[in-house]
């Protein structure tokens, strides 16, 4: 199996919950992990598994995370598995006018899911947040071992090695 893990990270939390998925997908030799910025076509020839994530910006994956996902023709991840993830405020501790604008627009992982189905990927675990305390930080406790849950949770749906 061969893996990547392509995130963007504002305050570095983000990055924090791409490599501990990157731990639990296998080792460094069989899983990449990289900043999105770093991530083309030519990264993901031969993956069986691409997971991507990205802070929640105005509702929405960083600006740098949708040109990657614009970016991937129709077709590019046919027979790849994918899933998306985000970072995110704890939508439960938000004032009432916040909590109505996220039950409208949502959280980065969904378009981020849906692109990767757009080009063909197959989705393996739903949309995934992770909570961070505070616009900067730091995640909640026990966020780094749930995304690890969910890494686990893609390889055994998937069926992938």
């Amino acid at each position: 199996m061969k893996a990547l893990v392509v995130y963007d990270s504002v305050f570095g939390n983000t990055e924090k919950i791409a490599r501990a998925i990157g731990s639990a997908l296998g080792s460094p030799e069989d899983v990449g992990v990289m900043q999105v910025g770093k991530a083309g076509l030519e990264q993901l020839k031969g993956l069986s598994v691409l997971v991507v994530g990205s802070p929640t910006r105005a509702f929405n994956p960083t600006k740098p995370t949708t040109a990657f996902l614009k970016s991937l023709p129709s077709h590019t991840l046919d027979g790849v598995v994918v899933a998306g993830f985000d970072t995110r405020t704890n939508i439960d501790e938000a004032p009432g006018f916040l909590k109505f604008m996220v039950k409208f627009f949502g959280y980065a992982a969904e378009p981020i899911a849906k692109r990767l189905t757009k080009a063909g990927g197959k989705e393996a675990a739903a949309p995934a947040g992770f909570v961070v305390a505070d616009t900067e930080g730091p995640l909640k406790d026990g966020e780094l071992e749930r995304a690890a849950v969910w890494a686990k949770q893609i390889l055994e749906t998937s069926g992938v090695d």
